[in-house]
């Protein structure tokens, strides 16, 4: 042992026996002599090594608690005279310290090893979201080393799967698809299949396949394939199984070869015969079709031949007869049928544009005659007012679009192309719930509040999902002529659909589906939707994700670096992304930060319960994407609460500074409420927010007040970023007697209808639009073209795209018609119009009386 005189230095503080000397932790053991103060070093390093810096041989590890079961953190470092753990930027404890001494005898160095113990009543402690860390620090004589972080995390595994496997029925050789979402869990679940309890092992039979969304798929389904499939999934505290789907395979029957003809019998006829055996029918396959016995004249020697009489003749004279009248017949019906086929689109044309397309916007015009062929809702269980004309099966629609793995279109059932006149069917749900059946269709909202459907011809349309921001325009001429198409637009729930993220991504948009894929569109239709993004473009790399028939997700445009011969184009505004693409499917827009200035738009929403009988009161903060689809669902989740508005909502700028968001709440009369809160405020981690794949995250605020009398609240509520910006709300309300309704005048609502097909869905009449295209669309030697148009729109970053398409004229009207079917009117377009010296543009201003 070593005795040293140290002289206390203003630096020198001593605590419990610790003594630290700037970055040097000592313990030592003191006496007083005199004014002298002597430190005993209870471990010191031999002298050939008292200029080494501690290296760590083990450092802690992530760990997680399973139950209440405590966990062991470890720490082994050389030369080190003291090791300490700090949790969550707090020491703990040296008597929590389990030390052990060793020396490395190849070295002849101190070797010390520290552990502690965490229990789970310590993680809980820890209030907020933050994540429970520790980490040691060791001590040489000349500095100090930290460890890695090691996170102490609570494991579970919640009981409900997020998405169960459901049976059906197969036919052999089919593509067979089971989805499994597996619970909540941290550590994350691992997925396995069993069928039949026996766990399948894709490895061992390649005919199975387990993607990484933890979905199986079996390749070509078999006989041998038939049972009870399972979902498990487990991790280190529990093993949870799915509800079993029973997969039934099927044979349907098919027809061996004919046997070979039999000899002529007395009764001039022979025989042949075959069998429903190749293969049997079984598993509750479908019977064989046809005739299975087959018979034919014919003579021999044991059949007796005759000479024909003229009774035989006047036979055969007949026969022939009827079938020339069954010839002539059907020749004329087919003549009709092609008249009526050539004339249809000529008469659609006729019977809207020249009594809708001249109508105000805002006015619903007459149905004429022939309205029903410009209506829109399907009534899939009637055949009135059949569409009369070349029809495309959904079944050849499919033939049009192969995809490897599996079919992308199978038909529809009960899919009779039938357009009622404008009526809703009895049950809006059937279009979804037929769609869903389709193995791609499966993962489509069944929720018909968030989709919207329609179907449309040549003449085109708009689907829309109110009060989302979100909206689908199918130009005029997008759809080939002769065509009828039932199209859907659906927003997809966040929880639903995994997008993979990686680094500072982030998901700027809503994910919305439209389709069927694999329709075939002569043009550009125009999918918009909100995004979330501060719109600049130097802080951003913004990426337009598509996905795959695999469920796999395509990075299919970079925003701002489109060619104009990309199958997709994107015009991206303040607040809205408009896409143009003729290939219908799932999309998302997802951004990558090019600097920590880059930031998305929040929005901050205070709700409260609309009537309060007890003395606790809660105030949630919702923190969203500021896209309208966001704020609509949480809208619909609190009206399902029984909660309401109670202050306007607000928009903060969010960067990716890696801080945080704190909320806080202030100035309460304390005489008459209190916080419930232990802390000063709460903490939401910046990657939850930053993710966008968030559900509906809020922070709740309970609030107690001392009196059931008391119903006035007065407080300040904070919410920001640390070193960033932030927002405050001044709370004034009487929580017994304010009745603002939950939709109150903050929100604007879009009473727009759903779907809209033919000349209604668009401000500029058809013919009007076709004679401003003729008259722009050629060259102008003084420029007075479309390429002013574009200008003068605002639009002249898009011109070499608007160049590269048939009529350009008609693509800047399709994106013009996009933008301002809430806000725009005729006479702004007219203004341009004339600005650019056309004379057309005095056709918008047609009074109604002179319509």
């Amino acid at each position: 042992m070593i005795t040293m005189l140290l002289h206390l230095a203003p630096f020198v503080v001593v605590r419990s026996g610790v003594m630290l000397v700037g970055s040097l932790l000592l313990f030592a053991r003191f006496t007083c002599i005199g004014s002298q103060h002597v430190a005993t070093v209870t471990n010191p390093l031999p002298a050939a090594f008292s200029d080494l810096l501690p290296h760590f041989l083990v450092e802690p590890d992530d760990v997680y608690i399973v139950k209440n079961k405590p966990v062991t953190l470890t720490c082994r470092s050389t030369p080190a005279t003291q090791i300490y753990f700090k949790c969550n930027g707090e020491w703990v404890h040296q008597d929590d310290h389990l030390i052990e001494r060793t020396v490395d005898p190849a070295t002849g160095l101190p070797v010390m090893q520290v552990k502690i113990d965490i229990s789970r009543q310590q993680v809980e402690k820890i209030f907020g979201l933050e994540d429970y860390w520790c980490q040691c620090v060791a001590w040489s004589t000349t500095g100090t080393q930290k460890s890695q972080k090691a996170y102490v995390r609570i494991a579970y595994l919640r009981k409900n799967f997020e998405e169960e496997p459901l049976g059906k029925e197969v036919a052999l050789d089919q593509e067979v698809l089971l989805r499994c979402q597996p619970p909540e869990g941290v550590p994350t679940a691992e997925v396995e299949w069993l069928r039949n309890e026996e766990l399948i092992e894709p490895t061992n039979d390649p005919n199975y396949f387990i993607t990484v969304d933890h979905n199986l798929i079996i390749k070509q389904a078999r006989l041998a394939d038939t049972g009870n499939y399972t979902c498990v999934a487990k991790n280190i505290v529990a093993r949870r199984k799915s509800s079993s789907a029973t997969i039934t395979v099927y044979v349907d029957g098919g027809w061996s070869e004919w046997s070979k003809w039999s000899a002529c019998g007395a009764d001039c006829t022979m025989w042949r015969s075959r069998e429903c055996s190749q293969p049997t029918p079984g598993t509750g396959g479908k019977d064989c079709q046809g005739v299975d016995l087959q018979s034919q004249n014919c003579t021999s020697e044991l059949c007796p031949q005759t000479v024909s009489g003229p009774e035989d003749v006047a036979l055969y004279v007949g026969i022939v007869a009827v079938a020339l009248c069954l010839t002539l017949l059907l020749i004329v019906v087919v003549l009709v049928y092609r008249r009526k086929k050539e004339g249809l689109d000529a008469d659609v044309a006729d019977s809207s544009i020249l009594t809708t397309g001249f109508q105000p916007v805002g006015i619903k015009p007459t149905k004429p005659e022939n309205s029903h062929l410009l209506t829109i809702q399907p009534d899939l269980t009637t055949t009135t007012s059949s569409y009369q004309g070349s029809l495309r099966s959904r079944h050849e629609a499919a033939s049009k679009f192969s995809v490897t793995n599996g079919p992308l279109l199978d038909p529809l059932p009960n899919s009779s192309h039938t357009l009622h006149n404008g009526k809703l069917p009895s049950d809006p749900a059937d279009f979804m719930n037929r769609l869903s059946t389709q193995t791609y269709f499966k993962t489509l909202p069944r929720d018909t509040a968030s989709t919207s459907y329609g179907t449309f011809n040549f003449l085109g349309g708009r689907l829309t999902l109110p009060n989302t921001g979100i909206s689908l325009l199918i130009p005029p001429e997008a759809i080939p002529r002769g065509k009828i198409y039932e199209i859907y637009l659906t927003v997809q729930r966040k929880e639903d659909v995994r997008l993979p993220l990686a680094g500072c991504q982030t998901l700027l948009s809503p994910i919305v589906s439209c389709g069927p894929p694999g329709v075939v569109l002569t043009r550009p239709v125009i999918l918009s939707m909100n995004h979330c993004s501060d719109a600049n473009p130097e802080n951003w790399a913004m990426r337009l994700k598509k996905q795959s028939y695999e469920g796999t997700w395509e990075d299919v445009l970079q925003v701002g670096e489109e060619l104009p011969s990309d199958p997709y184009y994107c015009q991206l505004e303040a607040e809205t992304c408009r896409v143009f693409t003729e290939h219908l499917g799932r999309f998302a827009l997802v951004g990558e930060s090019l600097s920590m200035v880059a930031a998305k738009r929040l929005k901050l929403v205070l709700f409260a319960p609309v009537y309060c009988s007890t003395l606790e009161y809660s105030i949630r903060v919702y923190c969203m994407d500021d896209t309208q689809d966001a704020l609509k669902e949480v809208m619909q989740m609190e009206k399902q609460l029984g909660g309401r508005l109670i202050d306007e909502p607000q928009v903060l700028l969010f960067k990716d500074s890696y801080h945080n968001l704190r909320l806080s709440i202030h100035d309460m009369p304390r005489a008459h409420w209190r916080s419930k809160l232990m802390a000063g405020y709460q903490e939401i981690p910046f990657y939850h927010i930053w993710s966008g794949c968030q559900h509906s995250l809020h922070c709740t605020f309970t609030l107690e007040r001392l009196s059931l009398n008391t119903c006035e609240l007065t407080c300040q509520l904070c919410v920001w970023q640390v070193e960033g910006e932030g927002q405050s709300f001044s709370i004034d309300l009487n929580i017994a007697k304010d009745s603002r309704p939950l939709d109150s005048d903050f929100l604007v609502l879009d009473n727009s209808a759903p779907a809209l097909a033919g000349p209604s869905a668009f401000q500029i009449p058809y013919l009007i639009r076709q004679k401003i295209c003729g008259s722009l669309d050629a060259p102008c030697p003084h420029g007075a073209d479309w390429r002013l148009l574009a200008q003068r729109l605002k639009l002249e970053r898009h011109l070499s795209f608007f160049a590269s398409k048939a009529s350009p004229t008609s693509v800047i009207l399709d994106l013009w018609e996009a933008q301002h079917f809430h806000s725009g009117t005729l006479n702004q377009l007219a203004a341009v119009m004339a600005e650019i010296g056309k004379q057309e543009a005095m056709i918008f201003l047609v009074t109604d009386g002179e319509c």
